[in-house]
């Protein structure tokens, strides 16, 4: 159900389980997790996300959770939330090409996504009132941040579901794209990425997290760019870029 492949610099991480709309249980969670590992251990420079069929990923496979005896905390807390983790983290720039539904915990993984790219017929919401259940995996903070207060609760209330085209007018997302053209686009974006400066890539990677999660102010983050800055110096692929221009051809950065 999730595939690992490796061509090049870059991993490409298929969800693959299209009857059911790439619907994650709780040993497929555990399966994307462990595609992330092999994927940071074999050194790549870029991965890619997506999945196969009519959507990217329905969320949660309920279809055999008996409501009475649900351990909502271990799926949730003890495996999606830690795949998110690692996910964000990653070692390298992240896409993924989403298309068709992507909710629940569907919409965390692209939420954990450094870059996405929407299909423009994509559905991202929250449907869940129809189960009495509510949004998760990151839902809530991704709206509520890009969206304010009234959307976000009336997209939830209504259960009304997004365009790919709404979602990236939003500010959800990075772009939109027919769907016919995302996942190769996706892929090419990722191929790019693993051909530059995967250090200054992280650098920025790492202070945009910063500015997420601890609300950095305007001179706090440059001060974090300054030192970012002076670290890259001393890496090749810095030494490269500088020569390259002086040189005014092309740099071959080697992630280094």
């Amino acid at each position: 159900m999730i595939e690992l492949s490796i061509t090049g610099d870059v991993a490409h991480v298929v969800l693959d389980n299209p009857a059911k709309l790439n619907a994650l249980d709780e040993q497929a969670i555990r399966d994307v997790d462990a595609a992330y590992a092999e994927a940071q251990g074999a050194g790549v420079r870029a991965l890619v996300l997506r999945g196969e069929g009519r959507a990217f990923c329905a969320g949660r496979d309920i279809s055999g959770v008996d409501p009475r005896d649900d351990d909502v905390l271990g799926y949730l807390g003890g495996l999606v939330t830690p795949l998110l983790q690692r996910m964000a983290a990653f070692p390298a720039p992240t896409f993924a090409a989403a298309h068709g539904a992507c909710l629940g915990v569907g919409l965390g993984l692209l939420i954990a996504t450094d870059v996405v790219y929407v299909a423009d017929t994509a559905k991202v919401g929250s449907p869940f009132a129809a189960l009495g259940a509510t949004l998760d995996s990151g839902g809530h903070a991704l709206f509520f941040e890009r969206l304010g207060a009234h959307k976000t609760l009336d997209l939830i209330y209504t259960g009304r579901l997004m365009s790919g085209t709404e979602a990236v007018q939003s500010g959800l997302f990075s772009q939109v794209l027919p769907a016919d053209d995302v996942t190769a686009a996706t892929i090419a974006a990722a191929e790019r990425a693993a051909q530059g400066a995967t250090g200054a890539f992280l650098a920025s990677k790492d202070l945009v997290r910063r500015l997420r999660d601890e609300r950095l102010g305007l001179w706090a983050s440059i001060d974090v760019e300054n030192a970012a800055q002076a670290a890259l110096c001393d890496s090749d692929d810095y030494r490269e870029g500088f020569a390259a221009f002086q040189e005014k051809r092309p740099p071959q950065f080697t992630g280094r």
